[in-house]
C-alpha cells in the first residue's frame, strides 16, 4: 500500500459545524437591508426623487412600479454571485457563514442558484418547509434540492491558528 493511499483510508472524518437557524436569519436580514437599500437608492435615482410621506401613506405613484419581480431578481443575482465566488454573502460574513456542498467544499454554480432561488423567490415556504421537516443538517427545502448546507466558518484564512501577533 502506498503513503497516498494509507494517508487517504486513515483520514479523520471532517467535522462540519451547523449553522444555527437564528444566525442563519440575521445574516439574510443584514443581506435583505443591504439589497433593498440599494436596490431602492437606485430606484429613485432612476425614477426620481420623492416625497417619503406620499411613499409611507401609499400615494405615491411609482410605488407599484418597485414591485416583487424586479427586487427578487436582484436578491436573487446578489446570492447567486457572491455565495458562488466566495461561498458567503455580505450577512453570512458577519455572521461567520458559509454555504458548502455537503462535504464541506465549495458548492457548484448549479446548486447555489438553487439554493439562492428559495431564498429570493420562495423564502417563507422554503422555510416554513425547512423547519417543519428538518434534517440534522439544518436544510431549508431549496438547499436539499440543491445539496448545500450553511455551515459556521470557525477560522479564516488570514486568521492562522498557531501564530500569535506582538506589537514591538
Amino acid at each position: 500500500m502506498s503513503d497516498s493511499e494509507d494517508t487517504a483510508l486513515s483520514k479523520e472524518p471532517t467535522e462540519l459545524t451547523i449553522a444555527r437557524w437564528s444566525d442563519r436569519f440575521f445574516a439574510w436580514l443584514i443581506d435583505y437591508v443591504i439589497i433593498f437599500a440599494a436596490a431602492f437608492t437606485v430606484f429613485f435615482i432612476v425614477i426620481g426623487t420623492a416625497n417619503f410621506e406620499e411613499i409611507i401613506s401609499g400615494n405615491f405613484e411609482y410605488s407599484r412600479s418597485f414591485q416583487f419581480a424586479p427586487i427578487s431578481i436582484v436578491f436573487f443575482l446578489y446570492w447567486l454571485i457572491l455565495e458562488y465566488k466566495t461561498g458567503q454573502s455580505i450577512g453570512k460574513i458577519v455572521f461567520r457563514l458559509k454555504i458548502t456542498n455537503l462535504k464541506g467544499e465549495s458548492a457548484d454554480f448549479k446548486s447555489i442558484a438553487i439554493s439562492s432561488f428559495g431564498k429570493a423567490v420562495l423564502l417563507p415556504v422554503d422555510v416554513i418547509f425547512g423547519r417543519i421537516f428538518t434534517n440534522k443538517k439544518r436544510q431549508r427545502i431549496f438547499n436539499r434540492l440543491g445539496n448545500t448546507i450553511v455551515i459556521k466558518v470557525q477560522q479564516t484564512d488570514d486568521e492562522p491558528e498557531n501564530i500569535s501577533y506582538k506589537k514591538d
